[in-house]
C-alpha cells in the first residue's frame, strides 16, 4: 500500500472530522437519542456563551469603529516628527473582465481620499484572457487619470502552466514590475506601503493617512499588515435582503477578530510592507486565497515575528448583486465557497508549523496557536448551524414512544427553543448596528427602506446553513478528494447596478 504523505493527510482531515461529526450525531439520535438530546443542548449552551463571547468583541471594535471613523487621521499624521512626505503608496488593482464603469469608479474614489495622490503609485493589472478589452480600459484610465499620481504602472498577466489563474498569480506578476520600478527609482523598500485592493474597492477618505500613520508610529513597521473595515455598501441599497445579510454578516465577523489582532488574519483588501512582499517572494502563484497566505508567509518568514494591525477606518466594496436575483444567489454561494476554500491553507500551515518544511524557530506556542484558529474557524462554519438548527431536531424525531414520554424529552424543545430565543439578542443588536453602517440613502428609496434593512435579519439563520454550513462543506469535501475536485479561482462577477 502506497504511503500517504502529511501533505495529503492534512488535506483530508478537515472534512474528515466533519464526517465523522455528522455521522455520530445521526447515529447517536437513532440509537440513544435521549444521549443525543442532550449533546445538543450542551452544544447549544456552549455556542449560547460563545455568542455573548463574541459580541463582547464586536462591541470593542463597534466602539473603535465609531471612534476612529471621526478622527482627521490627515491631522494627525502631520503632527508625527517623521515626514510623512518620505513614504509612498501603491495600490494594485487585478482585473479581469470587469466593465470600465467599475474601474472608473474607483480612480474617482481614490482621488477622493484625503491625502496626496502623488505620492501613490498604481498598478493596474489585466489578464492576457482579456487583453484588448483590458488594454483599451486601461488607456482611457491612463489619459484621465495618470498625471494625478506619481506613477502609473499597466501589465498584462500572461498565462503560466506552474501557475493557479487568479489574484494571486496577477498580483505577483504586477509586483516584478514594481520592482523594477522601485529599484530604479532607488526608493527603499521600507519607505512603500502596497495596499492590495479589489478592483472595486473604495477606500474611506482617511484611509491612507490612517495607514501612514498607523505604519509611522509602529515600533517595527514591516513585520506588520494592515487591515481596515472592510464593508461591503458599494452597491447595498440596491441588493436584495439575502445578499445583503450574508455581507453585513461577513463585516461583523471580521469586527469581532479585529479586537483579537494576536488571531487575525488579513482579509479581502488590506495593507502591507513592500519590503516584507520582497522578503517572501511575492503573492502565492498557486493558491486562491492569496489574501490570508501572503500574511501566513509572513509570519513563517519572520519566525512568527509579524502580526496584524487593526485599522478601523474602512473600505467599501460591492456585493454579488448584479441585478439579477437567482443568478446573484448563485455567485454569492460561489463567493463564500471561494472564501471557504481557506481550507486550504491547513495543508500548507502543518508543512510549514510541523511538517518537512517546518519553522522550528516559530514559538510552538505561536504554531499551535494559529493552527488552532484555522482548523477551529473551519470546523465551525461548516458544522455549527447545521447541528443547532437541523440535526439538534432529529433525536426528538427519533426518540422512541418511552423515550418522548419522559419529562427531559418532552422539555428539550422548550428548552432549545428559549436558547435560541436567548439568541436573538445577537441578532437585534446586529440589525440595530448594521443601519449605523449603511451609506446614505438614495432618494429613490424610501424611508420603509431602512424597516427592511432591520427585519430582513430575521432570515440569518437560514443564511448560515444555505450561504454558510453548505459552501464550507464542499469546500472542505473538494479539498478532501483533490484532484479535479479542487477549486480554482471564481472572479465575483462586477456590475453598477445603481443609476
Amino acid at each position: 500500500m502506497a504511503k500517504i504523505s502529511q501533505i495529503r493527510l492534512a488535506e483530508i482531515f478537515p472534512a474528515a472530522i466533519i464526517i465523522a461529526t455528522f455521522l455520530v450525531a445521526i447515529g447517536l439520535s437513532m440509537v440513544k437519542p435521549i444521549w443525543s438530546v442532550y449533546f445538543i443542548i450542551v452544544f447549544s449552551v456552549y455556542w449560547i456563551v460563545r455568542l455573548f463571547y463574541m459580541l463582547i468583541w464586536l462591541l470593542i471594535s463597534w466602539y473603535k469603529y465609531r471612534r476612529d471613523i471621526r478622527v482627521n487621521w490627515f491631522a494627525e499624521l502631520k503632527q508625527l516628527p517623521k515626514n510623512y512626505l518620505d513614504y509612498y503608496h501603491v495600490i494594485t488593482l487585478p482585473t479581469y473582465k470587469e466593465p470600465y464603469e467599475v474601474i472608473e469608479r474607483t480612480f474617482e474614489g481614490l482621488l477622493k481620499c484625503e491625502y496626496p495622490a502623488n505620492k501613490i503609485i498604481i498598478v493596474l493589472g489585466g489578464e492576457e484572457g482579456d487583453k484588448e478589452n483590458f488594454l483599451s480600459i486601461a488607456d482611457r484610465i491612463r489619459e484621465k487619470y495618470a498625471l494625478h499620481f506619481y506613477h502609473f504602472i499597466t501589465t498584462v498577466h500572461p498565462r503560466s502552466p506552474d501557475e493557479l489563474p487568479g489574484k494571486g498569480s496577477n498580483v505577483n506578476y504586477m509586483e516584478g514590475f514594481l520592482k523594477e520600478f522601485v529599484d530604479a527609482q532607488q526608493l527603499p523598500y521600507e519607505n512603500i506601503i502596497v495596499s492590495c485592493f479589489d478592483i472595486e474597492t473604495l477606500p474611506h477618505p482617511q484611509y491612507f493617512a490612517c495607514l501612514t500613520y498607523k505604519y509611522l508610529t509602529h515600533p517595527n513597521p514591516t513585520h506588520a499588515s494592515y487591515q481596515p473595515l472592510v464593508l461591503y455598501n458599494n452597491n447595498v441599497w440596491e441588493s436584495n435582503p439575502i445578499i445583503r445579510v450574508v455581507a453585513c454578516a461577513t463585516t461583523f465577523w471580521l469586527l469581532t477578530d479585529m479586537s483579537r489582532s494576536e488571531r487575525l488574519l488579513t482579509f479581502s483588501s488590506h495593507a502591507m510592507p513592500f519590503k516584507m512582499i520582497m522578503d517572501v517572494g511575492g503573492h502565492d502563484k498557486t493558491i486562491v486565497s492569496e489574501d490570508s497566505r501572503i500574511c501566513l508567509q509572513a509570519i513563517v518568514k519572520y519566525d512568527g515575528d509579524y502580526e496584524v494591525v487593526p485599522m478601523f477606518v474602512t473600505v467599501s466594496m460591492d456585493t454579488v448583486y448584479i441585478g439579477k436575483f437567482w443568478q446573484s444567489l448563485g455567485n454569492q454561494y460561489k463567493q463564500m465557497r471561494r472564501w471557504a476554500w481557506g481550507v486550504e491553507h491547513f495543508p500548507w500551515m502543518w508543512d510549514n508549523f510541523f511538517g518537512k518544511h517546518a519553522n522550528k524557530r516559530m514559538p510552538l506556542s505561536k504554531r499551535l496557536k494559529f493552527l488552532w484558529v484555522q482548523a477551529e474557524g473551519m470546523y465551525s462554519w461548516a458544522t455549527a448551524p447545521l447541528l443547532i438548527l437541523v440535526i439538534g431536531r432529529l433525536p426528538l424525531l427519533l426518540a422512541s414512544s418511552g423515550d418522548k414520554a419522559t419529562a427531559f424529552v418532552q422539555n428539550a424543545p422548550i428548552t432549545l427553543e428559549r436558547l435560541m430565543t436567548v439568541g436573538m439578542f445577537g441578532l437585534i443588536l446586529n440589525a440595530v448596528m448594521y443601519t449605523f453602517v449603511l451609506p446614505e440613502r438614495p432618494k429613490d428609496k424610501s424611508l420603509f427602506n431602512y424597516l427592511i434593512m432591520v427585519a430582513q435579519w430575521v432570515i440569518f439563520p437560514f443564511t448560515m446553513i444555505i450561504f454558510g454550513s453548505i459552501p464550507a462543506i464542499d469546500a472542505q469535501l473538494r479539498l478532501l478528494l483533490g484532484g479535479k475536485y479542487r477549486l480554482g479561482f471564481w472572479v465575483t462577477e462586477k456590475k453598477i447596478t445603481s443609476k
